[in-house]
């Protein structure tokens, strides 16, 4: 999920005591491997994480991950976590992740509060978060497994994913992910046209929130990043965001979405009437965008756009912009 997200952090239900006890009782449960199995999973080595240097197996076997991203980038190296937590959305793991790649995973609850003594019991020797998500919960985790936070999500999600790829002993296959991501965005720049045209097309990513105002997009989250990687252009209003961010606005402002944007896409989390997406797009103001008008203009999936965040979200909303801007 993006770092747009307000949740609401809850407290920890579980102290750390009572998480140690439950870490050191799966300690002594049942051997989950032997011989060369068990001997590997002894096998450790450093990775540098946001909370410090963390002793990692070199083959970690029970995977937990607590956010979005993360699910991601394991389903995208080819490791089926063990456990992980879900969105807010009715469909639990995001929508847009292969049925047959997150199905059996056990939900460990909400994203922003999950349920410790559900993690300690699945018995995970690595787990993979931000700080920004549960550096509150740090010690609890790490009392469970070695835990490998990374600063942040969205914007600097290529940079964590080389961190989840090491902390899971996957970097061969993260060589290659991002060889194939290069190649697919390059694809999608010579279908537009070139580089001189897609910068030409000046794109905005309009985002429709419940209990927020609306969000123009700015150059710093990750869908600017998919954006910038087919080296589209982005209007002068992408450069008025907060931290780089998101330009919000209420939708009497809708129309500075539309100045010098050649297409908008937009999205709704949350109820589309209580995100005011239904007023806004009824409106005249939104009706008379230039780019409205021309029909450039087109609903993406926010689960996949804005709250996917990793190699295989990108994959496919490289799909949807080559289908979209060559219409």
């Amino acid at each position: 999920m993006s770092n747009a997200l307000r949740h609401r952090r809850g407290t920890a239900a579980v102290s750390l005591a009572a998480v140690g006890a439950l870490a050191l009782s799966a300690c002594g449960g049942s051997d989950k491997g032997s011989g060369a199995d068990a001997g590997e999973q002894k096998k450790t080595h450093t990775v540098q994480t946001a909370m410090g240097a963390v002793q990692v197996p070199v083959a970690p076997k029970r995977v937990v991950v607590l956010d979005t991203a993360e699910l991601d980038s394991a389903i995208t190296l080819g490791v089926k976590p063990v456990g992980s937590t879900h969105a807010d959305v009715e469909s639990g793991f995001l929508n847009y992740l292969p049925k047959d790649k997150v199905a059996g995973i056990k939900d460990v609850g909400e994203m922003m509060t999950p349920n410790l003594e559900a993690i300690a019991e699945l018995e995970p020797d690595l787990i993979l978060t931000s700080k920004v998500r549960h550096e509150d919960k740090y010690n609890e985790l790490k009392a469970i497994a070695p835990t490998v936070m990374t600063e942040g999500t969205g914007f600097p999600w290529k940079e964590n994913f080389q961190l989840h790829a090491k902390a899971l002993g996957k970097e061969a296959e993260a060589k290659k992910t991002v060889e194939e991501y290069t190649a697919h965005a390059a694809k999608v720049t010579a279908a537009v046209g070139g580089k001189d045209q897609a910068a030409r097309t000046k794109v905005n990513v309009v985002r429709f929130v419940e209990g927020a105002d609306i969000r123009i997009y700015g150059r710093k989250n990750y869908i600017a990043t998919v954006l910038a990687d087919v080296g589209l252009g982005r209007p002068a209003v992408a450069d008025k965001a907060k931290d780089g961010f998101s330009y919000d606005v209420s939708p009497e402002k809708i129309d500075l979405a539309g100045e010098d944007a050649a297409v908008i896409f937009h999205s709704t989390y949350g109820d589309p009437t209580k995100a005011k997406q239904t007023r806004t797009l009824n409106s005249a103001l939104w009706k008379n965008i230039p780019a409205v008008k021309a029909g450039k203009v087109f609903g993406v999936d926010d689960q996949l756009w804005i709250q996917g965040i990793g190699y295989t979200a990108a994959s496919r909303i490289l799909d949807e912009l080559q289908t979209d801007l060559t219409k």
